[in-house]
């Protein structure tokens, strides 16, 4: 397997993660994302959509989206089991994993990307050109908050975000939790909750993936 991969982007981060945590070794190839190398004619063939990651397979078949390529390497290396080991265990995984996402991730990337100076123009991930739009901007800060609180409701009463059990939703999680970073907004002081979490995934070995 290859993963074409970026050392600073979040998403590529969540799969090194993920395999990492189950001790897989996968052939990374670096695409420099800052100096445009997603837009190269060379990148396209291999994703028309202009990101990472994507995993290639041994056929030259290739996977995209974060999810799909967790879940890819979640069947053909079950264990330790990342989306659970119950029904009701992959159930919550993949509902609080896709929480993270659509609550947290992209009002992060609202946020972002309609803020910094380097993505004019690029307000959008992919080929399509997006102008910024400040408002998106600030409505992105306000929901990042908004699910900092989300967060340390749900971890009052459980050891990790989707429940008992390390999932792919805390991966996600802590992936967000950094990348807030980009924004200058830290998880408050006062989440109790969140910040035990916070300190117990970012010390995993993975997280240094």
């Amino acid at each position: 397997m290859k993963l074409y991969d970026c050392a600073t982007a979040p998403s590529p981060r969540r799969v090194r993660i993920f395999a990492a945590e189950k001790g897989i070794e996968i052939e990374k190839v670096e695409i420099d994302l800052a100096a445009g190398e997603q837009f190269s004619p060379e990148f396209r063939v291999i994703n028309p959509d202009c990101v990472v990651p994507v995993l290639e397979l041994e056929d030259g078949s290739r996977i995209t989206e974060v999810p799909a390529i967790c879940q890819y390497l979640e069947e053909i290396y079950p264990q330790p089991a990342l989306f659970g080991n119950t029904p009701e265990e992959r159930a919550n995984a993949i509902m609080w994993n896709t929480k993270v996402e659509q609550q947290g991730l992209l009002a992060m990337r609202d946020a972002f990307r309609n803020s910094a100076k380097g993505l004019k123009g690029h307000a959008l991930t992919g080929p399509v050109a997006a102008e910024q739009i400040p408002q998106l901007a600030e409505r992105g800060r306000q929901c990042v908050g908004t699910f900092f609180g989300r967060l340390e409701q749900q971890l009052s009463g459980n050891d990790f975000v989707a429940g008992a059990h390390f999932s792919i939703a805390d991966i996600t999680a802590l992936v967000f939790a950094d990348f807030t970073r980009w924004i200058k907004i830290d998880i408050p002081e006062d989440a109790a909750n969140l910040r035990r979490w916070y300190a117990a995934v970012s010390s995993r070995p993975s997280a240094s993936a």
